[in-house]
């Protein structure tokens, strides 16, 4: 199974994965499996630290691909298709990281694990992550 990794969800995996349910821990610990975090989610992160609303042990630049190398997971970059994509996609959802990996999912044939009910509007595969 092909998968992307809302941002939110990869941090629980790294930090508290007790927070992530049976189905998404399994399927993110089973090495058959392709696990995706994008790039988007990376900005996000050096976003979030760079206000102050994400603790992190290190900076983004050393965090993001220490933890990406240590799980195994690969990096999804963003395409010029994927970032034109988001302006078909209808606004269920106002944030642009989120319309960003719906976009990617639907490009790239990805499920997403995520928390987020929003994105169970968009017509892509998910795989709640609780």
């Amino acid at each position: 199974m092909r998968l992307l990794l809302d941002t939110h969800c990869w941090l629980w995996w790294l930090t508290q994965p007790e927070r992530l349910g049976d189905r998404a821990r399994a399927l993110l610990a089973d090495a058959a499996n392709e696990v995706e975090v994008s790039v988007a989610s990376a900005w996000e992160i050096a976003i979030k630290y760079s206000l102050g609303k994400l603790p992190l042990p290190v900076p983004p630049e050393e965090y993001v691909p220490s933890r990406l190398e240590a799980c195994g997971f690969g990096s999804l970059p963003v395409r010029q298709e994927h970032a034109l994509r988001v302006a078909a996609l209808p606004f269920h959802h106002r944030d642009p990281f989120d319309r960003l990996l719906v976009a990617q999912a639907q490009l790239e044939g990805l499920a997403i694990v995520t928390a987020d009910p929003k994105l169970g509007q968009y017509e892509a595969d998910i795989i709640p992550a609780r």
